[in-house]
């Protein structure tokens, strides 16, 4: 057995919380850091399905991506983030979070999304180190590039704004990072891969003359769940680690 300060220490060797941008809320959000875990859960999200998930298996800690809350007004059954809060405690398991430290950290969610889009000589192209810029081994066209994505990310569907270019250099920001586009246009990217991108950053990448593609928040950052699950079970190979089978909520028709 391990305690939750010993796989927290690790974790935070990998990515330091003090990384994260200031709005963010990361670290151990439940549970005792001395309670001892056999077992572990990981998830992108910790959801009501994850939390009972994590109840079935028996596993006493849950690492996520996305905080398990931002600013929790009330720790009550009757508040929805209190509520996944309580059954937490109430079932003694705790909760780590990683998310923009996650994002920044070499070997975090921009490296494992740039591997899984095949980019090589990859690095940061803006100051908070979040997003990443690459090649691909050869040119591709976006008709055949836009399938390969979907594939690689296990996508539902993408969204695009095709400018008309060969796709070369790559940029991509896991999640929400369509205000990056700028800065990825003046690294040299021909095209962007992210997410929840809003109508007039489409616009704005048809005035840049830049391809622009949607590949879904849960897509572009679920590929760091089996690294961060590597990192785990290298560092603890007497814990049983476990991938939640509770995937994307959101749908494509």
């Amino acid at each position: 057995m391990r305690t939750v300060h010993e796989i927290f220490t690790m974790l935070d060797s990998v990515a330091p919380v003090t990384s994260k941008l200031d709005f963010d809320n990361v670290g151990l959000l439940a549970g005792g850091a001395g309670w001892q875990v056999g077992s572990v859960l990981l998830s992108l999200d910790i959801t009501d399905d994850v939390i009972d998930e994590a109840k079935e298996l028996g596993a006493e800690l849950i690492v996520s991506h996305h905080p398990l809350f931002f600013s929790l007004k009330s720790a009550a059954s009757t508040d929805p983030g209190g509520a996944k809060l309580v059954e937490l405690l109430s079932n003694r398991i705790s909760a780590i979070c990683m998310h923009t430290n996650l994002d920044a950290a070499d070997g975090g969610v921009n490296d494992a999304l740039a591997a899984a889009l095949w980019l090589e000589d990859t690095e940061p192209f803006e100051p908070e180190h979040i997003g990443r810029i690459g090649r691909l081994p050869r040119r591709m066209e976006m008709s055949e590039f836009l399938p390969f994505v979907k594939n690689a990310l296990k996508s539902n569907g993408l969204r695009y704004y095709d400018a008309g270019r060969e796709v070369f250099n790559v940029a991509v920001g896991g999640g929400s990072c369509g205000g990056f586009l700028e800065a990825a246009v003046d690294a040299g990217c021909d095209t962007f891969v992210t997410a929840d991108i809003k109508y007039d950053v489409f616009l704005r990448a048809a005035e840049l003359g830049v391809n622009l593609i949607d590949a879904d928040h849960f897509c572009t950052e679920n590929t760091v769940i089996p690294v961060l699950a590597g990192y785990i079970r290298d560092a603890f190979p007497d814990l049983e680690v476990q991938i939640s089978r509770h995937g994307q909520t959101v749908r494509f028709i």
